[in-house]
């Protein structure tokens, strides 16, 4: 891995490891390192090197939303009444265990919400009495996803 001024550099070498981490993070260090060829130390330095260009934003454990019973996925568009706004609406989206994802954006809305729920009826709760409640929202757009075609992180 090299630090240009056109951006971050890696390597062969870095992009086995990345791939192979991506792929399955419990990987282990070892293997990684006999299918690349190079020592375990020495990928142990490497994605020190990596962690620390803040290129790896660390790794997690991934839960399957379905399997305790949130079966809707939902996209909302949030208006509101001001820009000024924006702060305290987001201090009080986060109270809002439902809502997993929060951009700020261009276009229609003020900001744009991923929301899991367990099915319509608990979307419509957590619309009507929780985000629409908010000083500043003027009104929501809701997206209900059908299904996740695409689930990936940029390639490496």
């Amino acid at each position: 891995m090299k630090v240009r001024k056109d951006g971050l550099y890696i390597d062969g070498i870095d992009k086995k490891i990345l791939r192979a981490l991506m792929q399955d993070a419990r990987t282990p260090i070892l293997e990684i390192a006999r299918n690349v060829g190079i020592s375990g130390a020495a990928i142990h330095q490497r994605l020190r090197k990596l962690e620390k260009s803040k290129l790896l934003a660390g790794s997690k454990f991934v839960v399957n939303p379905k399997v305790l019973g949130y079966s809707t996925m939902a996209f909302v568009g949030v208006y509101l009444d001001k820009a000024v706004s924006n702060p305290e609406a987001v201090k009080q989206l986060q109270k809002i265990p439902e809502v997993i994802e929060c951009h700020y954006t261009t276009g229609h809305w003020s900001i744009f919400l991923k929301i899991l729920a367990k099915d319509n009826e608990h979307l419509m709760h957590v619309l009507n009495s929780n985000i629409q409640s908010i000083t500043g929202v003027s009104r929501t757009e809701t997206f209900i996803s059908l299904q996740q075609q695409i689930d990936r992180q940029i390639k490496i």
